[in-house]
């Protein structure tokens, strides 16, 4: 960061890198379309940014992530009527519209694993020697009712149709572990953004897509939704640990932004 000598700091192209996530090459193809091109010049005519810059660097990002093209989020940036806070607002609505559209793939996946043994082959009292008494029949009917013409559902119902009692002994066994290492990360007051919090929902991530269905980034952060929204979530992880059900829900999130 430095200061030109009318009192603007600015940012090189490399820590604008650093700071954003965004790549070099990124920012110089973005210059070289005209869609964010540095407002300054050192001497030695090295491209800096201000702090406008950053500011619709910022909205680039929000939109590609979206799934607006470059052109269009340049048409968008570029609204002579827009502000700052159109944008956001934009911004928001268009998220909201996304949220909406996988409202049906977040309300179909229910209670933790509860929701995943619809399909095993366990009798109920196998299923409620491995998952508690927290488990009801119900719940699979529930859940069937809910997401039975998804692909996920069609995919755990496949995998899961094979598993042993072995195997779903091998799976609790797994989720223990998952969630013990976030009650732990919670306890030590590591933030649910923090290096050890991802790790640990990247974890939970894979098992996920290793036992039951594909799970992108993307999707867990759909599902993490009803760790906060959905009662029975919430109260199977604030029984483990007081904050808990927030805690994986913006750790999941934060994952799913460090990949993206």
């Amino acid at each position: 960061m430095t200061e030109t000598a009318a009192g603007t700091t600015t940012w090189t192209v490399g820590q604008v890198a650093e700071r954003s996530g965004v790549t070099i090459r990124t920012l110089h193809h973005y210059d070289e379309i005209g869609l964010l091109r540095p407002s300054r010049r050192s001497a030695a005519g090295y491209r800096l940014y201000t702090q406008e810059d950053l500011v619709r660097l910022q909205h680039v990002v929000v939109y590609r992530r979206l799934g607006f093209s470059l052109e269009e989020a340049a048409v968008l940036l570029d609204d002579p009527d827009a502000d700052v806070a159109a944008h956001l607002r934009r911004q928001r609505a268009e998220v909201m519209s996304r949220l909406d559209e996988l409202a049906e793939l977040v309300t179909a996946i229910d209670r933790a694993l509860e929701a995943e043994v619809s399909g095993i082959q366990l009798t109920p009292d196998e299923q409620r020697e491995l998952f508690g008494e927290g488990f009801k029949e119900e719940y699979q009917q529930e859940a069937r009712e809910r997401r039975g013409d998804t692909e996920a559902w069609r995919q755990s119902q496949q995998r899961t149709a094979q598993y042993t009692k072995a195997d779903w002994e091998a799976i609790k066994a797994e989720m223990d572990d998952v969630n013990a290492r976030f009650v732990a990360a919670l306890q030590a007051g590591e933030p649910a953004d923090g290096e050890r919090a991802m790790d640990v929902a990247e974890a939970h991530r894979q098992h996920m897509a290793r036992w039951f269905f594909d799970c992108s980034p993307e999707f867990h952060a759909c599902i993490s939704e009803m760790y906060v929204n959905d009662e029975r979530f919430a109260r199977t992880y604030e029984e483990q640990a007081t904050g808990l059900a927030q805690y994986v829900h913006d750790a999941v999130h934060a994952n799913a932004a460090r990949q993206g």
